[in-house]
């Protein structure tokens, strides 16, 4: 879950939380208690408030649908228009509508989707210990845990040119998130380090390469001025080497 106080002004203000957490019926914890004082909010220089707007972003990643969308006969036309376009994924089962669930597998005591069940098993076959201390014990709790570890993967697997500094910044916090569960991931914070040491090469790499053109850019210039200078130069040469007439003599 990303929860974002946009700043208007310079995005790099922006006040940002990230968190993992598995929402359900039960759960009453789905935001956070402070993230920016109304002192800073209304602060006339500070960005928050602009013309009286307040921007607010959230993004909730869904990992996995659980169970049944509790949508009510009564939301009448709406209601129909939904199931209208959703008509292909969405059975009717004592008058609500179900979400079609994909089926899971085990893999070392861990439910995985079909398209994840490759990744697990190379986990554990390259380290088969990385989860022998991992404390939690509820199914669901479990599975959220693990889509984390596979996102992770997932952004580790990109280039350095698509993966930005922010995305590092939140791989450290899933991998701390990961960590403090009782995961043991001393193989993968090996690799995100290495990803952090590529991005700031790639960086100052690029840096490097835009000094080296701005100063090859000067030097084809001068190049060029030097090449007329020296046309030039050619010219009167040119002049004075030819001989005199005899009208010029005389």
């Amino acid at each position: 879950m990303y929860l974002s106080v946009v700043n208007q002004v310079s995005n790099e203000l922006s006040q940002n939380e990230v968190t993992e957490h598995c929402f359900d019926a039960r759960g009453c914890n789905w935001g956070y208690k402070s993230m920016l004082s109304l002192d800073e909010i209304y602060d006339k220089d500070g960005g928050f408030l602009v013309d009286g707007d307040l921007k607010i972003v959230a993004e909730v990643d869904v990992l996995e649908v659980i169970g049944k969308l509790d949508v009510p006969d009564e939301m009448g036309e709406e209601s129909e228009s939904v199931n209208m376009l959703e008509e292909d994924d969405v059975a009717e089962s004592n008058g609500l509508p179900e979400v079609s669930v994909n089926e899971s597998t085990d893999v070392n005591g861990f439910q995985v989707l079909p398209s994840q069940i490759e990744t697990m098993s190379r986990i554990f076959e390259r380290h088969p210990d990385f989860a022998s201390k991992f404390r939690p014990k509820n199914e669901h709790l479990r599975t959220a845990y693990i889509n984390v570890l596979l996102s992770l993967i997932k952004t580790l697997c990109q280039s350095t040119e698509e993966l930005s500094n922010d995305d590092l910044t939140d791989a450290y916090a899933s991998l701390a998130y990961l960590t403090d569960a009782g995961l043991t991931l001393d193989w993968l914070k090996e690799k995100l380090e290495e990803m952090s040491e590529r991005k700031e090469k790639q960086e100052a790499g690029e840096r490097r390469m835009k000094e080296i053109e701005e100063e090859l850019k000067d030097l084809k210039q001068k190049c060029s001025n030097l090449e007329a200078e020296l046309e030039k130069e050619k010219a009167d040469v040119s002049v004075a080497r030819a001989p005199l007439s005899l009208d010029d003599v005389v």
